[in-house]
């Protein structure tokens, strides 16, 4: 199955320690019901402590259900999500994709199944909105099948579950699916080591400081640890759940708010425990001098010779939809013995920042044909390293 070919190299050694709960983000296009199915799950399996209490906005939440935790990150799409792997961490183990069956897939849809599968993240359909009167879920799991999406009751090994935000419908066949995946996934942590983790949100409060949620990904976290986060370090003062409660230690796949940063960090920074400030600066340079080489046009030749890269993965923006399939077909004509050329996103209209980012996470490049580059897409390609190549003829 797509899951078995999927395990992670890492995960026979983790075998003896305990499973944690999956981390689950949900994607999709704009107005297609994200936020809607979000707050439907969190009505109705948010922690009982919680009754008529706010849940404080930090990026992340848990609910529980038949006695076990999923952790929800409440962040704006595939966006933050490839943020962090561009930053060099993995933070979902699933990914929700939310399209409307009134609406089907759009372009944010099928860029949100790129970025998916680019991470090579498992992918549960909620077909949304089926109470609509121009629902045809139909039409969408046929939309799904074009982009090699294949539903389980069509033969296929994607799991699509009929919901309805408004009414409920199909919110607890979603979270149980959830856990059939993350069962099948076999996601293992060991709390008894210091903790690692990854930023989600930051901010600076007016009145706490620097508030950084941290989603711990293996280990405990507790307060007074020093915490490292990219190019800062300060001990934790104080954490707090997602219902605002002061916590004293937060265990894998728990998100946490910490303060005691002296600075806002990064959407994607990962987080480790230095045991004293001498050994928290030693982590931080550490950190500077491993950022990872990216792959240009120029050095891929020397790359390849050297078989240090394999695989060539490129973003494709091109003009105008028909470009799409030659320029994708010549491109992967390419693809030699020692090298495998792989278009992992292609779209029409100008370069985005997005892209570029996809290209970061992904040590790929970027080929415009007959596009221009957004203003941000450029800054960060330049301070990243990233190649943005410019064609007008196939």
């Amino acid at each position: 199955s797509a899951a078995q070919k999927r395990k992670r190299p890492d995960q026979e050694q983790f075998k003896h320690l305990p499973l944690r709960p999956p981390v689950v983000t949900i994607m999709g296009h704009v107005d297609h019901g994200k936020t809607r199915i979000l707050d439907a799950i969190r009505q109705t399996h948010v922690m009982e402590s919680e009754a008529g209490g706010i849940t404080q906005h930090i990026g992340a939440y848990q609910v529980e259900i038949k006695g076990q935790k999923i952790t929800f990150l409440d962040t704006p799409g595939h966006e933050a999500f490839t943020a962090m792997r561009a930053r060099g961490a993995r933070a979902t183990d699933i990914t929700i994709l939310v399209v409307a069956a009134d609406d089907g897939i759009m372009p944010q849809t099928l860029e949100a199944i790129d970025h998916a599968r680019a991470a090579g993240v498992p992918i549960i359909v909620a077909v949304n909105k089926i109470d609509k009167p121009g629902a045809n879920p139909d039409r969408v799991k046929q939309q799904l099948a074009d982009q090699g999406l294949v539903v389980e009751e069509w033969g296929g090994d994607t799991i699509a579950v009929s919901t309805s935000a408004k009414d409920g419908t199909g919110i607890d066949e979603l979270l149980e699916n959830i856990l059939l995946v993350a069962e099948i996934e076999d996601l293992h942590a060991d709390p008894n080591t210091s903790a690692t983790g990854v930023v989600i949100e930051a901010e600076m409060d007016k009145s706490r400081g620097a508030m950084t949620t941290v989603l711990v990904q293996n280990g405990t976290l507790k307060v007074g640890d020093i915490a490292v986060i990219g190019d800062v370090f300060g001990k934790v003062k104080a954490m707090f759940n997602d219902q605002n409660k002061q916590i004293r230690k937060a265990e894998p796949s728990t998100p946490v708010a910490i303060l005691g940063l002296p600075a806002v960090p990064n959407v994607g920074d990962t987080l480790s425990v230095a045991t004293n400030e001498r050994q928290a600066r030693l982590h931080i340079s550490e950190k500077a001098g491993r950022k990872q080489a990216t792959v240009n046009l120029f050095s891929l030749h020397d790359q390849i010779v050297s078989g240090k890269v394999k695989e060539l993965n490129i973003v494709l923006k091109t003009d105008v939809q028909g470009s799409i399939e030659p320029i994708r077909a010549s491109l992967e004509k390419l693809t030699t013995e020692n090298l495998t050329v792989h278009i992992i996103h292609a779209g029409t209209g100008n370069v985005t920042e997005n892209d570029v980012m996809l290209a970061i996470a992904s040590n790929g490049l970027v080929i415009g044909f007959s596009t221009g580059i957004e203003t941000g897409a450029q800054r960060l390609s330049d301070a990243e390293n990233v190649d943005i190549r410019q064609y007008d003829i196939i």
